[in-house]
């Protein structure tokens, strides 16, 4: 079993090396992340320069690769031969913060699972829901545990063509969490607020900032499941068509 590590926030985070870590009871690992943070990238693929990938070791001593190209570049490079050996399962983690309701869209830690399903490779994204304004080292102990127990589960049955799963694991020891729950993707609520100022010289510049987004409380959703202290497994599939508002359009007059 060869396990292709990969995350969005560098090949230094402490995220990625307690994924790492834990996944090595599996088999076989491969480590291969960014060079520096990429969150909120979305599905990126860099086509119009070269991408350079260094040799780095990583704060256990073990070795890693890390590359100056986005999350899925990091996916996409050892799937197209960079490495040798073919790889059985692509994890993408330990994200800081939950990827809940359309979190996925910009989500890099999501987007590079996606990049394994794209060719046919199973991919799993992992994420903790840190509470807001929590100071000091996060503890990715449990969301590490609850990585490799999903993983032990799709490399045991499989997953539907097509399927990657995105998992939030609440911010709590693993004897606390009451259960794992199969969800569907929920509604997140954004409070983004435009920041217009003026730079020392005279021109606008701007920040997107605003509070922290929430979610929509409701049953069998990730986020509701979150906070009922679940861990929520979505599965996620990469065929976005509505095929409700295809019916609608049919009726169109072009």
């Amino acid at each position: 079993m060869h396990i292709l590590v990969t995350n969005d926030d560098g090949v230094t985070a402490p995220g990625l090396l307690a994924l790492a870590q834990e996944m090595r009871k599996l088999g076989k690992v491969t480590v291969f992340a960014p060079d520096r943070n990429w969150s909120a990238s979305g599905h990126v693929k860099t086509m119009d320069r070269p991408l350079r990938v260094r040799e780095t070791v990583l704060a256990d001593g073990t070795s890693a690769f890390a590359c100056d190209g986005a999350p899925s570049d990091c996916v996409a490079l050892p799937l197209l031969g960079f490495l040798q050996e073919e790889i059985d399962l692509v994890i993408s983690g330990i994200n800081p913060n939950a990827n809940i309701g359309h979190d996925i869209t910009y989500s890099g830690t999501v987007t590079a699972a996606m990049e394994a399903v794209i060719a046919g490779v199973k991919g799993i994204a992992v994420s903790l829901n840190s509470p807001e304004g929590h100071k000091g080292p996060l503890d990715y102990s449990t969301a590490a545990v609850v990585g490799r127990r999903v993983a032990e589960k799709v490399i045991a049955n499989g997953l539907p063509e097509g399927v990657v799963l995105n998992v939030n694991v609440p911010y709590l020891r693993e004897s606390e969490l009451a259960g794992y729950m199969v969800t569907r993707q929920g509604l997140r609520v954004y409070r983004d607020a435009l920041d217009a100022r003026v730079d020392p010289r005279g021109k606008p510049y701007f920040w997107i900032g605003g509070e922290a987004p929430t979610g929509v409380f409701e049953d069998g959703t990730d986020f509701g499941a979150l906070e009922d202290g679940y861990v929520s497994i979505t599965p996620l599939h990469l065929d976005l068509t509505s095929y409700k508002a295809m019916e609608v359009l049919r009726k169109w007059e072009f």
